[in-house]
């Protein structure tokens, strides 16, 4: 998130004003350099008619509608977690943009073997349009990458742009609706529904296995900074306990959302997260910060030894909530959830007894 000091911010802002118009001046020659080599004057009546003869390549999003005249093969990742779809539809990016963690190439685990011994730019920070332009894309996916609408219309002028639906939050498009928008992008719609099938099946496996967990409460918590909370509504993982067939507990639902994914919870309350499952996410796999909130010893959860625990690796999983991370995450988590709730609080529960959570 960008932020102005106070004693800066008139200097700051006149700076960013003239990034931007030098930014829009050498988007314009890239953008007709990219028209031009696909045989197209991007000024000329012409140019715009087989753009819009493209119907089936029609997208409509937050800031407008963007049009293809062809599916795309040369794409730039922006959206945080965008390049697991279209690494799983076989389409390597030529530009990725990094999130967070030390991954080659800002790609994890779940998504490495799709990326083979490609090489694509890692994007860091803000976004360089100088460095997405020099990848001479045909395609920015830029879903869930939280640009604004002027940094849209520079992208714009460097080669089409995808945003998220409109009446969609910047970071709550769903993963399968992320990898069909992503699919017929690229020309690969028949893959995208055969993946995304893919990935149902699971979660209806375990539903089917499981089906008294449809009639239970579960949510997803976190302990960062001294603050305690829970991730609430479209947040990816409190949607991958309603893909299990889970429900909030009804203090969670009564929260409000402050940034739309999470509720902050009094260090005196969180009887909000006595949930017949209770998850603990981390950024770490060492949680002496859990371990001592001594409010946490009052949830029935601990006492009765429903805690499950997931540290780095799965919580990213959980927190780029793919059509890859999510099945990963479903294959490491499922038998401790299960063990979780199988009524005996003696049942040890491997990550919970890991991190040192385990009553």
């Amino acid at each position: 998130m960008r932020k102005v000091g106070s004693g800066e911010g008139m200097a700051n802002v006149g700076n960013e004003m003239k990034r931007r118009q030098l930014l829009m001046r050498m988007a314009a020659g890239f953008s007709g350099a990219v028209a031009v080599s696909a045989g197209l004057d991007p000024f000329s009546s012409f140019g715009r008619a087989a753009l819009a003869a493209g119907e089936d390549l029609r997208f409509e999003h937050i800031y407008g509608e963007t049009v293809l005249s062809k599916p795309a093969e040369r794409v730039v990742s922006l959206g945080y977690n965008v390049h697991d779809a279209l690494l799983a539809l076989d389409v390597v990016p030529v530009g990725i943009r990094q999130w967070f963690g030390n991954q080659p190439y800002g790609v994890w685990p779940w998504a490495q073997s799709h990326l083979g011994d490609a090489k694509p730019q890692l994007i860091s920070g803000e976004v360089s349009m100088e460095v997405v332009a020099g990848l001479q894309p045909d395609l920015i996916v830029a879903v869930g990458a939280g640009i604004s609408k002027d940094e849209y219309d520079v992208l714009s002028q460097i080669a089409p742009v995808l945003m998220q639906p409109k009446d969609t939050p910047a970071y709550g498009t769903r993963w399968d609706i992320l990898t069909r928008m992503v699919g017929k992008a690229v020309g690969k719609t028949e893959l995208a529904e055969i993946r995304i099938a893919e990935v149902e099946a699971k979660f209806q496996a375990v539903r089917d296995a499981h089906p008294d967990w449809n009639r239970m409460t579960a949510v997803c918590a976190y302990n960062f900074g001294g603050e305690t909370g829970a991730f609430i509504g479209s947040d990816t993982r409190a949607t991958f306990l309603s893909e299990l067939g889970f429900k909030p507990t009804a203090k969670i639902l009564s929260l409000s959302e402050t940034q739309g994914f999470y509720a902050r919870l009094s260090p005196e309350d969180l009887s909000p997260l006595d949930a017949d499952l209770l998850i603990w996410v981390s950024t770490t796999d060492k949680v002496p910060d859990i371990q001592s909130l001594p409010l946490r010893k009052t949830l029935r959860a601990h006492a009765e030894g429903r805690e499950v625990f997931a540290g780095e690796v799965m919580a990213a999983a959980l927190s780029f909530g793919s059509i890859l991370s999510l099945p990963y995450a479903l294959d490491a988590l499922k038998d401790d959830i299960a063990l979780a709730l199988d009524g005996d609080p003696k049942t040890p529960v491997a990550s919970s007894t890991a991190a040192g959570l385990a009553p």
